[in-house]
């Protein structure tokens, strides 16, 4: 968090504005803390190692739904390549730094077809993204299924675990939406993706995402607390989207206790980190420092205090 936004935060936070009144601390599983108890600080300490029983005990997926194939690029010959498939990787991706794109393409794939997991990732992720080339999700779906259906059951401490989590959360936003012609949307098929990265690979974006779907109850059963469990995972990693929607929640307490003052510590700093066009992040927190009497203003402010020197040890 940038110091001035903190300061800013903090200063914010000491002025009184008239609000409704600070309630009892109450925990995740809906107990109530004992009547005067200060609430408890928010979780700053690692997540649970990936593959944690805790999360669910995730099991490796079958095969990921397969896309109507798209036509495959056509390769020059060997000797035009660079002698290693890893090679080709590294000068792919100088290529396209260099805007070079034809070479990128070329050397990236032919490194793919050599099953190097950082190349398939991405040329999934230049086709998702329009990154030099035209974006095609289409493609993209392909790649992503391949490198999911290669290395899917991977330990998640390997060095291609990122890429494989990030691949899994990609294939589950296609499945969300549905790729128009390609692809019939399908949030059952989207949750589990969403839940295997989140679980096995203790992805923070994977946890959002699917702590969104309970929230809403796409693709699964509308779920305050599993929503809650899951957007705090992802919040203490520093998912700043994850941050909003759970202070949002314990702020105004809508299926899940209400703890104001730590929903608006959440806030915080998640509008710190909103990007220009996330205003959604920025209109929740505004409100809330609004609809907040003193004591929660001060309580926030302490949580972000010690959040503050816990960052710094």
């Amino acid at each position: 968090m940038r110091t001035s936004n903190v300061i800013a935060s903090i200063a914010l936070l000491g002025i009184a504005v008239v609000g409704i009144a600070l309630s009892p601390a109450i925990s995740f599983d809906g107990t109530r803390a004992p009547e005067g108890a200060a609430g408890a600080l928010p979780d700053v300490t690692p997540s649970p190692a990936a593959g944690s029983p805790s999360l669910g005990g995730a099991t490796p997926l079958a095969a990921v739904p397969a896309a109507p194939a798209v036509a495959p690029l056509t390769l020059p010959p060997r000797s035009a390549m660079p002698p290693t498939p890893q090679e080709a990787f590294r000068s792919g991706t100088q290529a396209l730094r260099q805007g070079k794109t034809e070479q990128a393409v070329m050397e990236l794939e032919y490194a793919a077809e050599q099953r190097v997991p950082g190349a398939i990732w991405k040329l999934g992720r230049m086709y998702a993204d329009g990154d030099g080339v035209k974006a095609d999700k289409a493609r993209a779906y392909e790649y992503f299924r391949r490198l999911t259906t290669m290395h899917g059951d991977d330990s998640a401490s390997a060095p291609n675990a990122r890429f494989v989590a990030n691949a899994f959360v990609t294939l589950g936003l296609y499945h969300l939406d549905g790729i128009p012609g390609t692809l019939k949307a399908d949030p059952n098929v989207a949750r589990e993706m969403f839940r295997y990265a989140a679980s096995y690979f203790a992805d923070p974006e994977a946890q959002y995402y699917l702590g969104r779907l309970y929230l809403v109850g796409k693709g699964a059963p509308k779920d305050a607390i599993q929503a809650a469990r899951w957007l705090r995972l992802s919040a203490n990693k520093g998912d700043h989207r994850a941050q909003a929607l759970l202070g949002s929640m314990l702020f105004k307490g809508e299926d899940v206790s209400r703890q104001a003052a730590l929903g608006l510590f959440w806030l915080i700093v998640a509008k710190d980190a909103a990007r220009p066009d996330e205003a959604w992040i920025t209109d929740m927190y505004t409100t809330a420092l609004a609809q907040a009497n003193e004591s929660e203003r001060a309580m926030a402010r302490k949580y972000l205090e010690d959040w503050l020197k816990n960052r710094r040890e």
